[in-house]
């Protein structure tokens, strides 16, 4: 299945933890056929990691977008994004006025055995260790809370995106943790998709996990059918990190979100989300 409109919003630049300049990234987007494409570098963070952008870089970040899209007008549609983490105790300062978008996303979950972040999007080893010590490996306990926050996240600030819905699945390749099959993990996913659909915020199908890990898309294909059951908006992204990433498994995406009863993806264009039919 091929995508009517070629365009991802979901990527990351030497703002953060991805490789090449913003325009190396637009350069790639309109090699590869794009129509339109987002930058959505990780936010800001009031603690110390390797992988999200500085703060003194935010403004330089904005200002470096505003340039291409004066640059790069009639060749392809550009728009500043964020990804922005979602922390419960900590209170939202993204610019969000002067973005087009934002992809809302949780990385961690509460802090790890030695008080710090943890981060739930990483090294599985790291992972695996905190939920043995700390969590006695109990993973039902850690996933309800990492979907619990997802619910707070979209019910008191809804982002324009939720991200990667389930990623933490992903650690299930290093150590089988849980079925998701499970009562309990259906209740989670079903609970959270409900606050997902009341907030009327889009998800997206995020390809990272299949092209780089050889996993299935975030969120899994049983999720993207209940997701249309409950009409959610969907959104194809390839959560790039390079310029040959950006559109990544994106045919596989299309042939899942088809199969899953969706007739429709969301893109922005023009300034407007709007739905294209396949």
């Amino acid at each position: 299945m091929r995508l009517p409109i070629l365009a991802n919003y979901h990527s990351h630049s030497h703002y953060c933890d991805g490789k090449g300049t913003l325009e190396d990234q637009v350069r790639g987007a309109i090699a590869a056929g794009l129509c339109a494409f987002g930058f959505s570098s990780h936010a800001p963070l009031p603690f110390a990691n390797q992988w999200s952008m500085k703060a003194e870089r935010l403004p330089d970040y904005l200002a470096k977008i505003t340039v291409l899209k004066q640059k790069y007008a009639g060749q392809i549609e550009l728009y500043a994004g964020l990804e922005i983490d979602f922390l419960p105790e900590t209170t939202d300062a993204m610019p969000r006025h002067l973005l087009d978008y934002s992809i809302g996303s949780v990385h961690y979950v509460g802090n790890d055995q030695f008080g710090k972040p943890w981060e739930i999007d990483g090294n599985s080893g790291a992972f695996l260790n905190c939920l043995d010590i700390l969590y006695d490996s109990n993973i039902q306990a850690v996933i309800e809370k990492y979907y619990a926050l997802i619910r707070q996240m979209v019910e008191t600030n809804p982002p324009t995106i939720v991200g990667h819905l389930d990623k933490i699945k992903m650690h299930n390749a290093a150590r089988l943790l849980f079925d998701e099959t499970e009562k309990w993990y259906v209740e989670a996913i079903e609970q959270t998709l409900e606050s997902i659909a009341k907030a009327q915020t889009m998800v997206e199908v995020n390809t990272r996990g299949h092209y780089k890990r050889g996993l299935d898309l975030y969120p899994s294909p049983w999720v993207i059918a209940r997701m249309n059951k409950l009409e959610i908006p969907v959104v194809i992204n390839s959560d790039s990190h390079r310029p040959e990433e950006i559109t990544a498994s994106f045919d596989y995406a299309a042939d899942t979100v088809y199969a899953a009863g969706y007739r429709n993806v969301n893109v922005l264009l023009g300034g407007e989300w709007k739905e294209v039919i396949f």
